[in-house]
This record gives structure tokens, C-alpha cells and sequence, in this order.
């Protein structure tokens, strides 16, 4: 798969048409998704479409836009006019069609980019394995008897198998980051409130987030200069004025401070894990740690919360539609259901000293570097995680590095790397104080061109 960036330049230069571009794409979709089971929708009419226009641009001397003929795909939670936003549930198939396109869609298609189509999700993103009762499991591009991660499931399988260039996810408790790890792509989840979710299926509010995966920094900073911008439809949306990360890109890592997460995040029991952070460790110089003593008590909180707030978003179809659900998902939610609100209210309490604590520790250090998944890709399946000696269930387990900072909405990216002798990769968080996406872009940048982190080629 060719970058979006490379994509872009030569369709605005005139070295193949976005047509061109998107004939192959298609062919790779056909060919690899009976595989992946990445995609849930292709929207090839509506591609063509969008394609011709952009090449009648070109031939008529206009701009199309920065991201000219990059073919993408959303997770289908995003709404896309004239499909049915299931959110990865069997409930939501009694839908009628979306009206229009999310916000971030339509940003994208005005920058010149090409939407192919909605990509597999846990069921209503509750859910880190990627594998759904309702449409089959979504298969890892590395090794298909692997899992993706989720819940933005496709988005991984898609970009790391090289059927599209970019992706857009949602990351409430790591799910962008997650099957970024085990798919061997760059994830980036930015700051809550940074891109409106206007026209996306909703999961917890208050820890709701969207952005993009890509097999390339720069194609990430691309992506998410082109995202980013108020929309009033979402009310957690900040306004605040654009940020361009792409030409900081060149900056390296002049200036940063840069340590490593201790305590928790110390992953001594995750040789996989520990030797990947080490690594991105010396390639930033992140010789200090920093203890991080709120970090449980925040993953604890976003544990509280999701449960919570996710079961009163579905508290009537639990009630009349049970059965419908994932048992696994239906039956969190219902644990949420049942809880106390002294412990909805002890869990925001929680956020609010692990906030104040972060504050303090990015007042003397730029950028966190910290495990992204215990582990990399498991086998379709599997049900339960060794964690620290203890056999604990697999699927709320792989978000166990990603839920602290989620909790707090902190940007961090998720970066890829191949450690010697493995056949899967496994990602590393960089993560950054609230609004600095361009810092953790930053870092991303000069470890990919330094060799440390990579996306290579999908082997599907």
C-alpha cells in the first residue's frame, strides 16, 4: 500500500488519476477483506463518484485538496449517508439509513480523500478482541488466527493489511490504540474535546474519543490536521483554534523532556511489553521514570464510568432486547446498571486526582513513554490473559495500559515496533499533556525515521 501522502502528491501532480488509485483499491478489498472480514459496507458507487469529481478538478486546473485521492474508512459507528450506522450491534440493523455524513467524513471528502466504505467494531465498542458474535471475528493482517484488537477492529485489520492508507477510529478505553498495537500501525487518539463527534454512534461520553490510524506518521499528522476544527453538534467539542502538526514534524525531539512511566505501567511482568518500551526508551534518551502512583485508581475510574454510563445509554433495549446483545457486552452493561451511585461518584473523584496528578508531572516533562497492550496479537479465542501471574480474563484486560489515560483524555499515540526474533509487532504509548498531539507526533516521527517503529507491509 502506497502512503496517502505519496498517494495525494501524485494524483495532484498527474501521475494517475484518483480513478486509477481507486480501481486498485477496490481490487485489494476484494481481495483481501474474504480474509480480514475488515470491511462491513463497500461503498464503491459513492467512491467512483467522488474519484471523477476530483480528477474533473485536476483537469479543470482547481485544487482537490491535500488529501487528493486517498481512498479511507470509518468505523461504522461513523454515520455514512444511505448506510445504517450499526455500531457493530444486531439492535441497531433495525435502523433506518443515516440522513448525512459525520463530520469527520465530511472533512475528510472536502480535503479530497475517498470513502470506501464502514469497517467491522466490537458491538457498540465495548470491546478490546475484535471479535463479534453478530459478524465474525475480524482477522489480524499479520496472522489471520489472531485477533485485530478493538474495538475499532477494521480500522486496524484495513490499514495494517494495506486496504486503505487511513482509517478512522473511536478510542473511549484504548480502542484505536489497542488494534494499533496488534496490527502494527500508528493510532493516534488526541486530547477529548480536540474532533467533534457529531454523527457517530455514542458509548460513554465523557470518555468518548475519534481519530485516525495510518501506516505512516506524516500521514497521520495529515489526516488529523485535516479533522481537526469546532463543530457546535458536539457539545464536549472545545473551541479552540487549529493546531497543524504536520510541519512540526521536522522538529524532532529538540527541547522535550521525555520519561519514561513507572509504577504501573512498569510492565516488569510483560517481557514483550517492558522490551518495547525500552527500546522507544533510548531512542528518545527517556533515562528518568516518572512513578505515576494515581494510575490504577484512574484505570479503576474509567472501569466505573464506562460501565455506568454505557448501561444507561442502552437501559431501555436492555430491558426489551436483551437477547439481542453480545452476552458478554450485554452482561457488562447490566453490571454497570447495578451500580451504586456513591461509586459512580467515588470513580469521578478518582479522575479528578489523577487529572491534578498528571498536571503536576507535565509540569516538568514534555512526553510519557508507556506500554500499549500486555501483549501482542493473542490467538482468535482466547478467553483469558496471565497478568502479573494471575489468569484474568482477556478481553477488558487488553485495554490495561490504555484505560488510565483515556480516563483523564490525554493525547497519546501508539507506535509500532517489531522486536527481534517476533513475528508481531507490539505498540508503545507517547503521551503528552492535553492539546500537545504535535509533541507525541513528534517523537512518533523520529522513531520511524530512525527505524525504531514501523507499520511494515501486511502479510494477508
Amino acid at each position: 500500500m502506497t502512503s496517502a501522502t505519496a498517494i495525494a502528491g501524485a494524483v495532484r501532480r498527474g501521475e494517475v488519476t484518483a480513478g486509477e488509485v481507486l480501481a486498485r483499491t477496490l481490487a485489494r478489498i476484494a481481495a483481501g477483506n474474504d480474509t480480514l472480514n475488515a470491511f462491513t459496507a463497500v461503498t464503491a458507487a459513492r467512491a467512483r463518484a467522488q474519484a471523477g469529481a476530483i480528477d474533473r478538478r485536476i483537469a479543470a486546473g482547481d485544487d482537490p485538496g491535500p488529501l487528493a485521492g486517498v481512498p479511507f474508512a470509518v468505523k461504522n459507528l461513523f454515520d455514512v449517508a444511505g448506510l445504517v450506522t450499526t455500531a457493530g450491534s444486531l439492535i441497531n440493523r433495525d435502523n433506518n439509513p443515516a440522513a448525512g455524513d459525520a463530520v469527520l467524513v465530511r472533512r475528510l471528502e472536502a480535503a479530497g480523500a475517498v470513502l470506501v466504505g464502514s469497517l467491522h467494531m466490537g458491538e457498540y465498542a465495548y470491546d478490546f478482541t475484535g471479535e463479534n458474535v453478530h459478524d465474525g471475528p475480524c482477522r489480524n493482517p499479520r496472522d489471520p488466527t489472531r485477533m485485530t484488537g478493538g474495538s475499532s477492529s477494521g480500522a486496524g485489520a484495513a490499514v495494517g493489511g494495506g486496504l486503505v492508507p487511513i482509517a478512522l477510529g473511536s478510542d473511549t478505553n484504548g480502542s484505536i490504540r489497542v488494534p494499533a498495537s496488534l496490527c502494527g500501525v500508528f493510532g493516534l487518539k488526541p486530547t477529548y474535546g480536540r474532533l467533534p463527534r457529531t454523527g457517530t454512534y455514542p458509548f460513554c461520553d465523557s470518555l468518548d474519543h475519534v481519530g485516525p490510524l495510518a501506516a505512516t506518521v506524516e500521514d497521520l499528522a495529515r489526516t488529523y490536521d485535516t479533522l481537526q476544527g469546532f463543530d457546535s453538534g458536539d457539545p464536549a467539542c472545545a473551541r479552540r483554534g487549529l493546531a497543524p502538526t504536520l510541519p512540526t514534524l521536522a522538529d524532532g525531539l529538540h527541547g522535550l523532556r521525555v520519561a519514561r512511566a513507572g509504577g504501573f505501567f512498569g510492565a516488569e511482568d510483560y517481557p514483550l511489553a517492558r522490551a518495547a518500551v525500552e527500546r522507544v526508551c533510548v531512542a528518545l534518551g527517556a533515562a528518568r521514570e516518572e512513578p505515576l502512583p494515581g494510575a490504577a485508581a484512574g484505570r479503576a475510574a474509567a472501569y466505573l464510568v464506562t460501565n455506568a454510563e454505557g448501561a444507561a445509554l442502552h437501559h431501555i433495549h436492555l430491558r426489551q432486547r436483551a437477547k439481542d446483545f453480545d452476552p458478554d457486552t450485554r452482561d457488562r452493561f447490566l453490571a454497570g446498571a447495578l451500580l451504586p451511585a456513591d461509586w459512580y461518584l467515588r470513580a469521578q473523584a478518582a479522575r479528578r486526582a489523577w487529572r491534578a496528578e498528571m498536571a503536576a508531572v507535565f509540569r516538568h516533562t514534555d512526553l510519557l513513554v508507556a506500554p500499549c497492550t500486555p501483549c501482542a496479537a493473542p490467538p482468535l479465542g482466547t478467553r483469558y490473559l496471565d497478568l502479573a501471574g494471575r489468569r484474568e480474563l482477556l478481553r477488558p484486560n487488553l485495554g490495561l495500559f490504555t484505560q488510565p489515560f483515556s480516563c483523564i483524555g490525554l493525547p497519546a499515540l501508539s507506535v509500532p515496533l517489531w522486536l527481534p526474533g517476533e513475528t508481531l509487532p507490539i505498540g508503545v504509548q507517547l503521551v503528552a499533556a492535553p492539546w500537545r498531539e504535535d509533541l507525541c507526533l513528534r517523537a512518533g516521527e523520529v522513531l520511524a525515521r530512525s527505524g525504531v517503529a514501523e507499520a511494515r507491509p501486511g502479510v494477508v
